[in-house]
C-alpha cells in the first residue's frame, strides 16, 4: 500500500522540511485504513477441503504459488486461530452441520470464501444428499468459480477479499 499524501497537510513550515519529515518515517493514516491494513496482511485461513477443489488449494499454498507472499502461508487446522474459512469442494447435507460449527467458533472478524461450483451452487450435484450452496448455511464473502478452479482464480479471489477487508469501515 502505497503512502499518500493528503491535500491541505503540512507537516513543516517549508517544502524542505516537509521533506525532511516524510524522510524520517512520518506516516499519516486513520484508524480505520490501519487496522485494515494489518487484517488484510494476516489472514490464516481455515481449510475445509471436502473434494477435488481442495486439491488446487493446497496447491495454492504450495511453492509454485506461495500464498506466503500475502501473509498467509499458515494453514490452520484449529478454527480458534483462522479468520478466513476456504470452502472447497461439494458440502453433504451430513457436512453441513460441522460447516456450521467451525465457522461458529471462529473468532470475529471472520470471512469466507466459496471455491468452486461445487460449493458455490451444487455444481452438477443437483440431488438430495448436497448442499446447493454453502451461502445457506455461512455467510459467504467471496466466490471462486469453476470446476475446479486453478489456483490462480483462488489467489485473485483471496486478493479481492484483500480488498474489501482493506476498504470496509472497521469503526464506524
Amino acid at each position: 500500500m502505497p503512502v499518500e499524501r493528503v491535500e491541505g497537510v503540512h507537516l513543516g513550515r517549508t517544502p524542505e522540511e516537509v521533506e525532511e519529515e516524510v524522510e524520517r518515517g512520518v506516516l499519516l493514516s486513520t484508524l480505520d485504513r490501519a487496522v485494515g491494513w494489518a487484517r488484510e496482511q494476516s489472514m490464516w485461513p481455515a481449510t475445509f477441503g471436502l473434494a477435488c477443489c481442495a486439491i488446487e488449494m493446497m496447491s495454492a499454498g504450495a511453492g509454485q504459488y506461495d500464498l506466503a507472499r500475502w501473509g498467509m502461508e499458515l494453514f490452520r487446522a484449529s478454527p480458534r486461530q483462522a479468520d478466513l474459512m476456504i470452502v472447497a469442494g461439494r458440502v453433504s447435507q451430513k457436512m453441513a452441520p460441522v460447516l456450521r460449527r467451525i465457522y461458529d467458533q471462529m473468532p470475529e472478524p471472520k470471512w469466507v470464501i466459496s471455491m468452486g461450483v461445487c460449493a458455490s451452487a451444487g455444481g452438477m450435484f443437483t440431488n438430495y444428499a448436497i448442499v446447493q450452496g454453502v451461502d445457506t448455511i455461512v455467510p459467504v464473502d467471496i466466490y471462486v468459480p469453476g470446476c475446479p478452479p486453478k489456483p490462480e482464480m483462488l489467489m485473485f479471489g483471496i486478493l479481492k477479499l484483500h480488498e474489501k477487508v482493506r476498504t470496509s469501515g472497521t469503526f464506524k
